[in-house]
């Protein structure tokens, strides 16, 4: 298991899961997944990471099958990294806001999904982004919630 993703992301914070842990479920990416995000890292994370000048939390990254069966995560999900890679992001540090890493992202980077999650029109409450090289769809949406179910529009 490498110990470092990217200069400054760990193995540890892109597989952690507390819902795997309580589970007892396995969340090892294979090669292909491992590789696709340190991808994602070096073309997303680490550029936003050093225009954020500190550490960025991360809540979600990759996902085995199983974990994100568990979770109710959707099949099709860049989380499992079998087509790219996606990271859940949020400003628990306090470098910048949510919102700005979502502009930043937005206005300085190539990706695949960028979505506004949840929150105010001030602040989401966390930033997903995906990468798919050589697939990115630069698609930008904002979850919010409909009669108690989630639904995506265009940002």
């Amino acid at each position: 298991m490498p110990e470092n993703i990217s200069k400054h992301l760990t193995y540890k914070e892109v597989t952690y899961s507390q819902t795997a842990i309580k589970n007892n479920i396995d969340n090892t990416p294979n090669e292909k997944q491992l590789s696709n995000i340190k991808l994602a890292a070096d073309k997303i994370f680490e550029p936003l990471r050093e225009w954020v000048g500190g550490p960025i939390y991360i809540s979600s990254c990759f996902r085995s099958d199983k974990l994100n069966k568990k979770i109710g995560g959707a099949n099709s999900s860049q989380h499992l990294a079998n087509n790219g890679a996606a990271f859940d992001i949020d400003d628990t540090y306090g470098y910048k806001t949510n919102k700005e890493m979502f502009h930043y992202i937005l206005d300085n980077l190539e990706f695949d999904q960028l979505i506004w999650e949840f929150g105010n029109d001030n602040n989401p409450d966390w930033v997903h982004f995906s990468y798919n090289e050589g697939k990115n769809r630069k698609e930008t949406l904002r979850s919010k919630m409909v009669d108690g179910k989630t639904v995506y529009v265009k940002f």
